[in-house]
């Protein structure tokens, strides 16, 4: 079944409103609405705690039902024709997840969303022809997976500053260093990885993108095991690994403008209304009125101000995708988003531990003690997708216009670093 072509003449108007219902009058043909009330413990994880059986499982049920979205003509709605979407605004593909929350559709997962959402789209616009035809439509569709190397133990928020090297090797690059937070590494096909291919270049402009198979000889993959349980995150040590020159992403030197790019999309899918991770206010809210705390007139104000917290984070990124229907790149916006996302998601986290007290650590209860994993998760999601440091230092330079932070280091070329 293939979606009819759409000319989003008016991206909030009419041609929406037809694109909201035939979304979903697709889904109800692939998958049950949800219940009101739904069976079993809450899933309030935002980090899942998984083994590599569970995690197996639940990629190749959100892979079926993905190949089925992109079949229909709602896998990649806002890429362009040429690159396997339609060209649809932002705005249609926050319908699609918008509908997706009401019917019974297997969860994504960090390794999808990374795939569909940044490493996708990249090759889809920094590729070759026959990077595009090789790899864009099969990421985009889910038949590959990939995940991205880009941070490493010494370059986290300050990722320009990466030592992983790439360097060249007859008609191809040998390339040797180690990546870590990796999502879903041990289960992606590729890698998007950034790597320095000119360290006498200052530390922006040297860098070079590659997308690089993890089977490959010298790849090594180890999983990291976080304090909520899971190991949804992986180190990837890179000795002595060779590529084609056809691996290359973009243009030698263009890797920062590329992971730009892709961080973008990161953010403003992060601080996007559509996505749940962990507990939500209405749970929070839930959970106050089960401990009998609902009347407490403290408890009443944090649960308003968290409330007013989310709904300013749903206007923020309701006006991300305004933005980008309107043909303009969410560009700083978008961390803003990222940034209240994060601050919600561990504000609810402080609260349920208030309320629950010492059961916060002691399963006497399922379904409250699912509140332990929000909680123990909530922090890591403050560095997933950027820092919030890193994203208030793009809010103040970029949309207040303030001063930039002192860097020393800014033209000085990279190799430099330690000298004195």
């Amino acid at each position: 079944m293939s979606a009819p072509a759409l000319s989003p003449t008016d991206p909030g108007g009419s041609d929406l409103a037809v694109f909201r219902t035939e979304v979903r009058e697709w889904l109800s043909g692939i998958a049950e609405r949800k219940s009101a009330t739904p069976s079993g413990p809450a899933d309030l994880a935002v980090f899942r705690n998984l083994s590599d059986d569970e995690e197996r499982r639940l990629l190749d049920a959100a892979r079926e039902y993905r190949r089925k979205r992109y079949d229909a003509g709602y896998g990649a709605v806002t890429l362009a024709a040429e690159h396997g979407g339609r060209g649809l605004p932002a705005s249609y593909a926050s319908e699609v997840a918008r509908a997706e929350l009401e019917f019974d559709v297997p969860p994504s997962t960090e390794l999808i969303s990374v795939t569909t959402g940044l490493v996708g789209p990249a090759v889809a616009m920094f590729g070759t022809d026959e990077q595009r035809e090789a790899y864009a439509r099969p990421l985009l569709r889910t038949d590959l997976l990939a995940c991205q190397l880009f941070s490493e133990p010494g370059a986290g928020s300050d990722l320009a500053s990466l030592s992983c090297r790439a360097v060249r090797d007859g008609d191809g690059w040998r390339i040797d260093g180690q990546k870590v937070w990796s999502s879903g590494a041990r289960f992606a096909d590729l890698g998007m990885l950034l790597a320095r291919t000119d360290p006498d270049l200052p530390k922006h402009k040297g860098i070079t993108a590659f997308l690089i198979p993890l089977d490959a000889p010298g790849v090594e993959i180890r999983p990291i095991r976080q304090m909520s349980g899971g190991a949804s995150f992986n180190e990837v040590f890179l000795n002595d690994v060779r590529i084609p020159d056809s691996a290359r992403l973009g243009d030698i030197g263009q890797g920062w403008k590329i992971a730009g790019a892709t961080l973008s999309f990161e953010r403003t899918a992060s601080g996007s209304v559509t996505r749940k991770k962990g507990g939500s206010v209405d749970e929070l809210v839930g959970l106050a009125q089960q401990v009998g705390a609902a009347g407490d007139p403290v408890v009443r104000q944090q649960l308003a101000d968290v409330y007013i917290r989310a709904e300013l984070r749903k206007a923020t990124a309701d006006r991300v995708a305004r933005a980008a229907a309107a043909g303009r790149s969410p560009g700083p916006a978008a961390s803003v988003g990222k940034l209240m996302a994060s601050d919600v998601l561990v504000k609810i986290g402080e609260i349920a531990a208030d309320l629950l007290g010492n059961d916060i650590a002691v399963e006497t209860n399922p379904s409250r003690f699912a509140w332990t994993e929000h909680l123990l998760g909530s922090p890591g999601y403050r560095l997933a997708g950027g820092t919030d440091q890193i994203q208030r230092n793009i809010i103040g330079e970029r949309v207040l216009g303030l001063p930039p932070e002192p860097r020393a280091d800014k033209d000085r070329p990279f190799s430099a670093r330690d000298r004195r």
